[in-house]
This record gives structure tokens, sequence and C-alpha cells, in this order.
């Protein structure tokens, strides 16, 4: 019995952190700011962040990802709770 508790639990806690596995968003750049390291996008549901579309600004993970992308560029990205902040873990054009 115990053994079979043991594994409901563990399978119960992989499904539960695949849910909150982040998945690709698409959105468009409104504005980049290199110097504060941030983005702003107008994005689609997050729903590994349990968030509506919307436009907003985020952290980047690496300001190189701010070197490939452009205001107006369509993207596709992932973003994640990074020591508590909303930020952009990767991201495309399109």
């Amino acid at each position: 019995m115990r053994r079979m508790i043991i594994t409901a639990a563990a399978f119960l806690s992989m499904s539960l952190s695949a849910l909150a596995e982040p998945a690709p968003v698409e959105g468009q750049v409104t504005k980049i700011n290199e110097a504060q390291q941030k983005i702003t996008l107008k994005h689609g549901a997050i729903k590994n962040l349990d968030m509506d579309a919307m436009t907003m600004v985020f952290a980047v993970a690496d300001p190189a990802m701010l070197k490939s992308v452009k205001v107006g560029d369509k993207v596709t990205f992932e973003a994640d709770r990074v020591n508590g902040r909303i930020t952009v873990t990767k991201i495309a054009k399109k």
C-alpha cells in the first residue's frame, strides 16, 4: 500500500510540473529597452503563468536576445518566473 501511495504521489507531482512548463506564445515586439534588459510584448495567453492576452513589459533571461528582434517583429516566445520576475526565457522571430 505504501509503495502505491508513493508511486501515485510521484505521478501526480510529474503531471503537475508538466502543466507548469513554459509553452510557446505568439506575440509582437512593441518596445525594446536594452539598458534595462527589458522587452515589451503584445502577446496571447500565457498558460503556464495563468495570464490572459495583453501587452506588458518582461525582463529577459539573456540580454543578447534583445539583439535578435526589433520593434514590430512577430515572435514566438516562452516566459516563466525567474527569481520572482516574469521573464522571457526564449524568443524567436516568426
